[in-house]
């Protein structure tokens, strides 16, 4: 049986960092970092009537640092903060869109980097209709993520996911599962 062994934590914040020794049946054991902020969740809501998806645009450090364009389309997502993922997808979807999602649709719950995090993404559909929105989105205040709301036709964005021009990967996922289940949006 594989187990983690001699964890140092060598940064605590939002997310902790960690360096540890997985040690495998073997008796082998191999040094791995490992990056750990809990499970996530990703919403995508669309309006089955006017065949629409709602997606925030907003900057992204990560493809920054690798000199990548910084704004990214995606799908409402972001730490469940030990909520239940269902609730966690809907307060997600109200701070970045100002969308009010009632029935959320599981889509799955899939490892986003399994090699080197702890984050489970649970990933969820939504129709909603006009009268759900309820704010102007933008994000949470405090957390300063500069979020666009956008409204963009589902087969808009299904051509953009494979373009590349929509290159986020939860997001792409579920403008599949949404093809898939609900092809009548497209």
């Amino acid at each position: 049986m594989h187990v983690i062994d001699n964890i140092k934590t060598i940064h605590d914040g939002w997310g902790r960092f960690h360096l540890v020794t997985m040690k495998s049946p073997d008796g082998s054991e191999h040094p791995r970092q490992v990056e750990d902020h809990g499970d996530a969740t990703c919403v995508l809501p669309y309006d089955p009537e006017r065949r629409v998806v709602t997606l925030v645009r907003q900057p992204r450090a990560g493809p920054l640092f690798v000199g990548a364009d910084a704004l990214l389309l995606e799908a409402p997502a972001g730490v469940t903060d030990g909520e239940d993922p269902a609730d966690a997808a809907r307060r997600e979807a109200m701070e970045e869109t100002g969308l009010r999602l009632s029935d959320l649709e599981p889509a799955g719950a899939l490892w986003t980097m399994p090699g080197c995090a702890t984050e489970k993404m649970h990933l969820y559909l939504a129709a909603y209709g006009s009268a759900d929105r309820v704010g102007a989105g933008g994000g949470a205040e405090d957390e300063h993520e500069e979020i666009e709301v956008v409204e963009i036709s589902a087969a808009e964005a299904v051509r953009q996911a494979a373009s590349g021009e929509i290159c986020d990967m939860k997001t792409v996922f579920l403008l599949q599962a949404l093809r898939l289940r609900r092809p009548e949006v497209f």
